[in-house]
């Protein structure tokens, strides 16, 4: 049997592969940009914190964990500085979780992490052969039923990460 390559392995495992390495990859280049006590976890803590500040119960809603698990994970990054409690405009009671400045910047350096993948991969597929892998894992994904969970920000804490 001859050496294998990257060509012999099939879609499914050529992508958990590839997702593995440019998750290892944007890690590092976020953590070298200044962010070395972040972890892959909290990319989708961040995500969830874009369009709205929620609570700690409609965090862990939306990162399908419990709700002991989303108040742990809050209490890291409030204690890294990435976020912060606040209060609800309509209701002082309830306490929303928000980015904070080093929040905003660690986003931002994730980000140009990915950003930078992206070019070094439209550099060697030029844009038309670009356009047609992202159609491809389009496709791929929305097979895998992600359509909606990534057009409502709620793709779920991998179990490795919870």
């Amino acid at each position: 049997m001859g050496e294998l390559t990257l060509r012999d392995l099939d879609i499914p495992t050529l992508v958990m592969l590839t997702g593995e390495a440019v998750r290892a990859r944007v890690t590092a280049q976020v953590h070298a940009a200044g962010f070395a006590d972040i972890r892959p976890a909290h990319g989708f803590v961040f995500q969830q914190l874009i369009d709205r500040p929620p609570t700690v119960s409609e965090l862990a809603q939306r990162l399908g964990i419990t709700q002991q698990g989303a108040s742990k994970l809050v209490v890291e990054l409030e204690t890294l500085g990435y976020v912060a409690r606040t209060s609800d405009p309509g209701d002082s009671r309830v306490r929303r979780i928000a980015l904070t400045e080093r929040g905003h910047a660690c986003l931002a350096a994730g980000r140009a992490a990915r950003a930078d993948q992206q070019a070094a991969l439209a550099e060697r597929l030029g844009d038309r052969g670009l356009r047609a892998l992202t159609t491809g894992l389009a496709a791929f994904a929305e097979e895998l039923g992600l359509t909606e969970p990534v057009r409502g920000r709620r793709v779920t804490l991998p179990a490795r990460e919870q």
